[in-house]
This record gives structure tokens, sequence and C-alpha cells, in this order.
């Protein structure tokens, strides 16, 4: 018995990769084509029968598994529709935020515009008005550097001798008398104010025709003083001094007649004073001005 030959089985063999390759494409083959048999037979089926049974029955055996989902998947579904909504809500105020800064500074901006606006209105109507003094044009312009201070009385503006800006022109608001072109540049030119102790205006009551000089009051804060009248002569408070113009012509003014001074605000005198004491609030605001008119002669200057 140990000498006989004992017989074993034969090993399986594997199977190859090419048969398993074989094997996988035929499983997918055949399953698309049982997909497809299922899709053609329910859109060609009636709406009852037994495959719709089927479905039904399916449906209501998955429905549990169906609910579970929902029910598990929801909490990360909220979660996502939370955050995405939170990243739109700050994108948003973000973009608001700037539309805001925009819209704030276009309003700034019109704000600024419309201050100068009703300055450039008055000096239009006072282009326009009869008493605009004759054989004048007005180049309007704007202020491009107030006075600094109580004790500064010049300002800059925007255009000067290229825009036939001279030394000696007037300078008006639509107010008033502002003083005179002192200096002048190719682009720009310096006004000295009416309000410099160095300055003089020759002026005129428009009510009682008294007439005298203009200047700075001693006293400062931008208010002027109408000296030269005597005691005898009557002022009133309130009455309009206009800039008195040229009376002869071997000594011609430098202001042109009828220009608005200022308003009397007060008149006193004392025993021992020849002259009356006239205070005069002047007509345009000379610390708060954006733009003025430049009065040139229509004829040069000789």
């Amino acid at each position: 018995m140990l000498a006989s030959s004992v017989q074993r089985s034969k090993p399986t063999p594997y199977p190859s990769k090419a048969r398993s390759a074989l094997i996988r494409r035929a499983v997918v083959v055949a399953l698309v084509l049982v997909a497809l048999t299922l899709v053609t037979i329910s859109f060609r089926s009636p709406t009852s029968g037994a495959l719709h049974g089927l479905q039904g029955a399916g449906s209501t055996a998955l429905r549990p598994f169906q609910v579970a989902a929902t029910r598990v998947a929801q909490p990360f579904r909220d979660a996502y529709d939370y955050l995405s909504s939170l990243s739109s809500a700050k994108s948003e105020a973000a973009r608001l935020k700037k539309q805001n800064a925009e819209l704030r500074k276009d309003i700034l901006s019109a704000e600024a515009r419309a201050a100068k606006y009703p300055q450039l209105v008055r000096l239009m109507h006072f282009e326009q008005e009869p008493s605009f003094p004759q054989g004048y044009r007005a180049i309007n312009v704007a202020v491009i550097s107030s006075p600094g201070g109580p004790f500064t009385h010049t300002l800059e503006i925007a255009r000067g001798s290229g825009a036939g800006i001279r030394r000696n022109d007037p300078v008006v608001s639509g107010d008033g008398l502002v003083g005179i072109v002192s200096n002048v540049f190719p682009d720009s030119a310096v006004v000295t104010l009416i309000s410099d102790p160095s300055g003089y205006v020759s002026a005129r009551d428009l009510r009682t025709q008294v007439t005298g000089g203009v200047q700075a009051s001693p006293a400062g804060g931008g208010t002027l003083v109408l000296n030269g009248v005597q005691k005898q002569k009557v002022v009133h408070v309130g009455d309009w001094l206009v800039t008195n113009g040229t009376h002869s012509k071997q000594y011609p003014d430098l202001y042109p007649y009828g220009i608005p001074i200022g308003r009397v605000s007060s008149v006193g005198a004392t025993d021992t004073a020849v002259f009356l004491q006239v205070q005069v609030q002047p007509a345009a605001n000379l610390g708060s001005l954006d733009s003025v008119g430049v009065l040139v002669p229509k004829k040069p200057r000789r």
C-alpha cells in the first residue's frame, strides 16, 4: 500500500486577467441593457399594471431609507445653506458699504459745488444789473487761496495775465467790492482786500450823497470806517456806501462808480473831534469767498 501511488486532484486553475475583464464588461453591458429595457417599459406602459405595481412596492419598501437619508443629510444641507447665505451676505454687505462710500463722496462733492453756486449766481446777476460799471467786462474766476488769518488781507485767484487780468483791476463778488489786483502771474493773480490797512476807497452815501474815504478800521475785525466826513454832514445807520468813481481825468480813480462797498453800522461823534466816526460793515463776505469777478476795462489803459 505504501508503494502504491496516491492520485491527487488537479488544482483549480486561476482565471486569467483577460477572462476577468471580459466578465466585468459582460456584466456592465447586461446591467445597461436591463436599465434601458426598464426605462423603455416604464415610459411605454400604461399607468396601471404589474410593472407599476412592482414599482410602487419598491418605492414603498425604500421609503424608510429615503426618509432616513433625508433626515441624516438635512443638517449638512442646512449648514451648507447657512454658510452659503453668510458668505453671500458678507459679499453684499461689502458691496453696499463700498456703494455707500461712493454715494457719500458724490453727495459731499455735490454739496461743495452747491455751496459755490449762490456766489456764481449773484455774480451773474451783478453783471446784468444797471449799476454794473460801464466800460468794463467781468472775468469770473475761482478763489484758490483765501486769507489765512486775521492779519492776512490778500487772496489768490486762478487766472492771471493769460486771461487779460492786469494790476489795479477792481475785484468784486456778487455782493459788493472785494479789493484790487495787486500782483499778476501768467495763470494766477493776487488780490488785496479792502480790509487791508493800506487800502483806500473813495466812497459815497447813496442816501445823503456824503462822500469820504473808506479804510480798514483801526480796531480790526474786518470792519471798515468812513473817514473825512465833517460833523455837520448827515449819515444814517443802514445807509449804503458805493464807490465814488472818477471825477477828474487828471486823477482817475481805480474803482468805477457804483460798486457797493458796505452799509453803515454805527455813527458817532465827540465834542473834540472834527469828523464823524462812521463804522461800515463790508457788503462782501471777505473771509469766505469761493469765486470773484475781476473788472477789466474794455478799452486798454494808457
